[in-house]
């Protein structure tokens, strides 16, 4: 196994021009746990480590571009404030450790259906930057996942950095694991609101195979609160509005049985999760409104 290890960014490109088979490392924590038990024996690694522009952060035009290599902890302790949503997934990623090092590139390279942040990048309407030596393109988050870790990028290409819009208004992100921490989802469910266009977005994530946007539950959310003016107004929503909600969410979804969870239970626990976080997050938004 060759071991690639750029120190810019354009050697980095240049490396994966010549070696497309070259996996790109920057935490390791997916790549290193493949490696180690033999998963996985890729003929390059690609170290992504000494590129310091893939640390950086910056906001432009309403959004904020997140380097492929910052890590969790970074997004948790400098952009809770305007990506709510991606610091609460991020706090949910394994440990201390694995924050430290873990990155959200990382988590949309490995493509797995039960990637924490997937949900909430699909709910905010990210878009994910890809670069090679023939020049960057921007991937909406939508047309990323293709199938079970499969993405959209072409052989030669690195994740560079991912694009989140700031709303300034709530989201939520919730899972169900078998325990409190260190855990793979069972399920999870994000739900962001976009009242300067007057829409909701909602994913879930490990309950299909890819992370999915809840598309009919979008629509009959972001409708019903058009129709009551209520990003205008709003008032406490009818029970039977989040419930239906969380029935559409629950009908997005196309689980398996597996050791972790049944197909049924993932689909009670996302109507139950979606209920919930939609009421966490309209609350919110009532009370800056009023």
């Amino acid at each position: 196994m060759d071991f690639l290890r750029p120190d810019t960014l354009a050697e980095a490109l240049a490396h994966k021009a010549e070696r497309p088979d070259a996996v790109p490392i920057a935490g390791g924590t997916d790549v290193m746990v493949e490696l180690n038990f033999d998963h996985r024996r890729p003929a390059a690694l690609l170290d992504l480590t000494r590129i310091a522009e893939l640390r950086t952060w910056d906001e432009d035009d309403g959004a904020v571009r997140i380097g492929a290599a910052v890590p969790y902890t970074r997004i948790i302790e400098e952009l809770g404030g305007r990506l709510p949503g991606l610091a609460m997934a991020s706090r949910t990623v394994g440990s201390p450790q694995i924050r430290n090092r873990g990155t959200v590139g990382g988590n949309l390279g490995a493509a797995s259906p039960a990637g924490d942040t997937h949900p909430v990048l699909l709910a905010a309407g990210a878009t994910v930057e890809a670069a090679s030596t023939r020049g960057t393109r921007l991937i909406p988050a939508t047309d990323f996942y293709l199938g079970v870790k499969r993405h959209a990028l072409e052989p030669d290409e690195l994740i560079t950095a991912v694009h989140v819009p700031v709303t300034h208004a709530p989201q939520q992100f919730s899972k169900v694991g078998t325990r409190n921490a260190m855990v793979i989802a069972v399920c999870s469910f994000a739900v962001a609101l976009h009242p300067a266009q007057s829409r909701v977005g909602a994913a879930v994530g490990s309950a299909a195979p890819t992370p999915r946007r809840a598309s009919a539950a979008e629509e009959f959310l972001s409708a019903e609160l058009t129709s009551t003016n209520q990003w205008e107004s709003p008032k406490p929503l009818l029970d039977s509005v989040k419930r239906r909600f969380g029935d559409l969410v629950a009908e997005a979804a196309s689980p398996i049985d597996d050791v972790r969870g049944s197909a049924a239970y993932r689909k009670h626990a996302l109507s139950v999760l979606a209920r919930r976080t939609l009421g966490w997050a309209w609350q919110d938004y009532s009370g800056k409104v009023a």
